[in-house]
């Protein structure tokens, strides 16, 4: 068992209102985060992701950012974070992001039509916020080469029924107080 699996396996389970959720170190950034587990990400997503012809690594704040980091520095690939707050530059795009339990705005800079562009996050759930970051993408006119999150719940979610496929590292869902793994290698 890989230390993805056993940490996911070992998360804490908290309830808000109906919902378990898994606290973890790569969706939450607790518990600590070890070394051993984001290098062992890092590598499992370089080697699912299409990288051969990304310009810029495209990734939502918050919980995106130290895995996007982390690829960025072994690839040499720039990286894009998409931010919570408006800064007015020149070129910066408005999307709405919809989650299962909130609604706000995101902005994405430095991103341009022509552009090649690997998306990434730490968890598909609802898939919410997801489809908003790839369709204000393909509305700048980028190319969005590859999708990949480290988990996805198991279950339906936003993106379903369109024509984007998101690569996993693992799939997981929650029953009666557990993490249970659905699929320990992910989708793709």
């Amino acid at each position: 068992m890989d230390r993805l699996e056993q940490s996911l396996l070992d998360a804490p389970i908290i309830e808000k209102g109906e919902y378990q959720y898994f606290v973890h170190p790569i969706s939450d950034g607790v518990p600590m985060l070890e070394p051993e587990l984001l290098r062992e990400i890092v590598i499992k997503i370089i080697r699912k992701a299409e990288l051969e012809d990304v310009d810029k690594i495209v990734t939502p704040a918050a919980m995106g950012i130290h895995i996007s980091t982390a690829v960025s520095l072994m690839t040499d690939i720039p990286l894009v974070v998409i931010r919570k707050r408006e800064y007015g530059l020149e070129g910066e795009v408005s999307l709405a992001k919809k989650t299962g339990y909130s609604e706000s705005e995101m902005f994405i800079n430095d991103v341009e039509a022509g552009d090649s562009v690997l998306v990434l996050d730490d968890v598909l759930s609802t898939g919410g916020t997801m489809k908003g970051i790839l369709e204000a993408l393909s509305d700048i006119g980028a190319e969005i080469i590859d999708i990949v999150a480290v988990i996805k719940k198991t279950g339906p979610n936003e993106l379903d029924d369109t024509d984007y496929r998101v690569k996993t590292l693992i799939n997981v869902s929650v029953e009666n107080g557990e993490v249970i793994i659905d699929d320990p290698r992910g989708d793709g």
